[in-house]
């Protein structure tokens, strides 16, 4: 009797039989979907013009250098307001401006170059505040024992969605006039800001560890500066999103100049890199009960890092499964670092120590894309592919050391306290 009472226990506490978890699952399924559609379309259209690959380029610098700029506002928001609150302006925002081009289209005027900019600038300004605030707002509103099903659940929905969003996009871009996939994508947010409302949830009280009352990224720096070692292993531990985020640019372009193919390969890529980390959101809450976050974590650099580097080999069939492993790499490493930081970095000030990285990626990102746009504008795309690949290595070297590192900090951490006085 015992025992059936503890699973029945077990199950209660299973975030799947959280009603706030469902909630904010259906919302970002919602959202991630319509807008998932239309950053798969609009790169692909602008591509599609004349010079449009350089173009491309100089649009993902620039909008990488706004995200740079508003990051540390961001971040201070994340910790300072209700993050519910920011959430749904986030969603009435994308509503508004999505249907507002929709409308435009409905009306007869035919989309230019400068339309589908401005939309994918929208996209952008969205997955920005998006990101770091569902990830503090999830942090704040779950217990600590929920952190590894928690991330590895986000996980698998964030790329399910992606993945239909990829299996869609591929069938009705060359069927769907782009007003049509507008409206779609305007009535998730809509889905996204329902949803959101039904989430219960009041703000806590935050206690800032330094004592200040005024949210300040000073204070994020300040934490991460007491421990060297762990600013160099979340830092390394990053460089995969940043090269999944420098890859947006390059993988369209590598697709349409280099292996000639078409819009259903973009479709499919999508659909492929999604699976590959679906698999991740399952497999690595599991390895998290068996393995260290540091361990795991340093495997998934790894992956991504040969995944990478084979890139060059590659004829289609091949650059497509060699996307599951760019995924898992990927993938796993998020859901096992979101694990990590959620212990390791308080609620209160977890906005603004989340921005110094996505900051220094974003640096990152600006730098990478500047000279690959260029080096894409002469032909030099595959040299573009080896000094990814080379970051990617000096950051697998990088988180395995500084991992070890913490690992036998934490050691001689265990043997202090068991000492006895002498």
């Amino acid at each position: 009797m015992k025992n059936k009472g503890r699973a029945a226990s077990g199950r209660k506490d299973s975030i799947y039989h959280d009603r706030r978890f469902l909630y904010i699952l259906a919302a970002n399924i919602a959202s991630a979907i319509g807008s998932g559609i239309t950053m798969i379309a609009l790169p692909w259209l602008l591509i599609s013009k004349q010079d449009g690959s350089q173009l491309f380029g100089y649009v993902s610098l620039i909008l990488t250098i706004i995200s740079f700029l508003i990051t540390p506002y961001i971040g201070k928001l994340v910790d300072a307001i209700s993050r519910k609150k920011l959430l749904m302006y986030g969603e009435a925002t994308g509503l508004l401006i999505i249907g507002s081009f929709a409308l435009l289209g409905w009306a007869g005027m035919d989309y230019q170059t400068w339309h589908y900019v401005a939309i994918i600038f929208a996209g952008n300004l969205y997955n920005t505040l998006f990101y770091p605030t569902i990830f503090a707002f999830t942090q704040e509103v779950f217990p600590e024992k929920m952190y590894k099903s928690l991330n590895g659940a986000m996980e698998v929905q964030g790329q399910f969605s992606s993945m239909v969003a990829g299996g869609i996009g591929g069938i009705i871009m060359s069927s769907w006039k782009l007003e049509y996939i507008l409206c779609l994508d305007a009535a998730t947010y809509a889905a996204a800001i329902f949803f959101f409302l039904k989430v219960n949830y009041r703000k806590k009280a935050m206690v800032s560890p330094t004592g200040q009352r005024k949210a300040t990224l000073k204070e994020g720096f300040s934490f991460l500066l007491k421990s060297p070692v762990l600013f160099v292993f979340l830092l390394a531990s990053y460089m995969p999103f940043v090269g999944v985020m420098v890859t947006n640019y390059l993988f369209p372009v590598y697709l349409k100049e280099t292996l000639h193919a078409g819009a259903w390969a973009y479709g499919v890529e999508g659909m492929v890199y999604s699976i590959g980390a679906v698999a991740a959101g399952l497999v690595i809450p599991v390895l998290l009960l068996k393995a260290r976050e540091e361990k795991v974590m340093a495997g998934g650099v790894w992956c991504y890092f040969l995944a990478i580097g084979f890139i060059l080999f590659a004829n289609l069939p091949s650059y497509l499964i060699l996307m599951f492993f760019i995924a898992l790499g990927n993938a796993g490493t998020r859901v096992a670092r979101n694990t990590f930081i959620m212990k390791a970095v308080p609620n209160a000030i977890i906005g603004r120590v989340d921005s110094i990285f996505r900051l220094i990626g974003l640096l990152l990102r600006i730098l990478l894309i500047g000279v690959f746009t260029k080096m894409v504008s002469v032909g030099f795309i595959s040299f573009c592919f080896v000094i990814l690949a080379s970051i990617m290595f000096l950051a697998s070297v990088a988180v395995w050391r500084s991992g070890k590192a913490m690992e036998g900090q934490a050691g001689k951490t265990t043997m202090a306290v068991q000492q006895p006085n002498l």
